[in-house]
């Protein structure tokens, strides 16, 4: 039997304290875990993301052409930005087995493009193992728009602008 899947996209607005929400994002981030498409690797992972009070979710999708796959941290803040958020307050990963597995150097990348550096991230295992830290201990030299306005290139925009 099948068991239900796990929503995705948005959850209900929780605390504004980002490290008060951290048990609510692995919730939300074991739970969407359970939608992971992983038939390649059977590693399942999910994550989720506090922007604008709003837990956003996102499970890894693997495809046959091994690099086209999504990594659920970038699934849970595309829909975040998706949703108009330019900011992300704090990063849950439930993903890993034998221990926490941390996001890959190009989600943290990509999470460094939304986050501060003293935004909390949590990961964790399936079965509650956790380490939390923050984005700057994960990505302590990370490559940024200061490093782009040296080179003179476009500043990026400033906000979102949400399409009605």
């Amino acid at each position: 039997m099948a068991s239900r899947p796990a929503r995705s996209s948005v959850r209900r607005a929780v605390r504004r304290d980002p490290q008060a929400a951290l048990p609510e994002l692995l919730r939300a981030a074991a739970r969407v875990r359970r939608n992971a498409h992983a038939p390649y690797s059977n590693f399942l992972v999910g994550a989720a993301v506090l922007a604008g009070g709003e837990v956003f979710v996102g499970a890894n999708v693997e495809n046959s052409s091994f690099p086209l796959g999504v990594c659920a941290e970038r699934s849970a803040v595309s829909a975040a930005v998706s949703a108009g958020h330019a900011r992300i307050d704090a990063v849950a990963i439930v993903g890993g087995a034998l221990r926490p597995v941390p996001p890959c150097g190009g989600c943290r990348q990509v999470l460094s493009e939304f986050c501060a550096r003293d935004v909390p991230v949590v990961y964790a295992t399936p079965d509650g193992e956790k380490i939390e830290t923050t984005l700057a201990d994960l990505l302590p030299q990370a490559f940024s728009n200061a490093d782009l306005k040296a080179t003179g290139a476009p500043k990026p925009p400033s906000r979102l602008k949400r399409i009605s």
